[in-house]
């Protein structure tokens, strides 16, 4: 078992700003005032986290977060947006067969429609075996956009007529 972390010793400006956060509005400024507060009185994460009813990786978090050279900036919530990611499509080769497959109506893979929408696309590239795990329309969109320069746009119905003078009557309507 690894030994329990604590904060560094506070200084009387880290701990006002502290003891300031047990009275903030915003619940993860209190929340984490709590937590290296109580941290600072040797407290144990997994014991932090039974009293304030959060996990103990919470309670490590935030101690890291203090230790990370972020100080009191610790008590700003960071970004939620992930790291990394994993492209579905790596390749300009497994793009071109997206962008194949999206040439073609979607009534060939036994869909009702003959418009694509980005779901319907993650769906049939799944089960064409363009991808190995389930994607979203989103991860469409953005690989359509980052490997094939090309924007998703809503399809639109068009009414067309079976009369030869269809255009030339439709252009006189217009005029």
């Amino acid at each position: 078992m690894k030994s329990p972390i604590f904060v560094r010793k506070l200084s009387k400006e880290e701990r006002e700003a502290l003891e300031a956060g047990l009275r903030s509005k915003d619940a993860f400024v209190l929340r984490r005032s709590q937590i290296l507060l109580a941290s600072s009185r040797a407290e144990s994460p997994p014991t932090i986290a039974r009293s304030l009813g959060c996990g103990s990786q919470t309670a490590r978090n935030a101690i890291h977060a203090f230790f990370n050279e972020r100080g009191l900036g610790a008590l700003q919530p960071g970004s939620s947006r992930p790291k990394r990611t994993r492209a579905a499509f790596v390749d300009e080769k497994s793009a071109e067969a997206l962008r194949e497959m999206l040439h073609h109506s979607p009534r060939e893979f036994g869909r009702d429609t003959s418009l694509w929408t980005l779901e319907m696309a993650a769906r049939v590239s799944f089960e064409e075996g363009l991808v190995h795990r389930r994607v979203s329309g989103e991860t469409i969109r953005a690989t359509l956009a980052r490997l094939l320069g090309v924007r998703w746009q809503r399809a639109k119905r068009w009414m067309t007529s079976p009369d030869p003078l269809y255009e030339r009557k439709k252009g006189v309507a217009t005029d």
